[in-house]
């Protein structure tokens, strides 16, 4: 009986929607302005996000957004990725979930690897942590608290 009180009978935290996909671009400026000149998107101002290594736009796309990256210094992990991808490309997709402490700690127990043992604030000013994409079929994926 006392087992049974110990149960949760659904899932603490939801995953949401598709927050964004992240292209990892050598040419900020040259990139923006293709979405922006040629396709028509809205594309913000390009944001320095010196905790994370990056300078972000994002390219506004009515359900969701594309948010291209560029390094900021060398030790940027953005700057990594270049090196290996010259062109740019692919680096991430962000979900939303409703609760980033409740999924990272239910993830951990499906042994999911994350990149960081908390979260940490994403260019939205929000919690976001990023699980390993060897655990992902290959892909990055970020995680954002909506």
């Amino acid at each position: 009986m006392s087992q049974c009180l110990h149960q949760v009978a659904g899932p603490v935290w939801n995953l949401g929607r598709l927050n964004h996909v992240a292209i990892a671009v050598p040419d900020l400026g040259k990139a923006a302005a293709f979405y922006k000149d040629v396709l028509g998107a809205q594309v913000s101002e390009a944001v320095p996000l010196p905790e994370h290594g990056v300078s972000v736009v994002f390219v506004d796309l009515g359900n969701t957004k594309v948010e291209l990256l560029h390094p900021l210094g060398k030790d940027s992990p953005i700057a990594g990725f270049l090196q290996k991808n010259k062109a740019g490309g692919m680096h991430h997709i962000c979900i939303e979930v409703d609760n980033i402490k409740a999924a990272l700690m239910d993830l951990k127990n499906k042994r999911i690897r994350s990149l960081s043992d908390e979260a940490k604030i994403g260019a939205h000013g929000k919690p976001v942590v990023f699980l390993h994409p060897k655990d992902c079929g290959g892909v990055l994926v970020e995680l954002e608290e909506a």
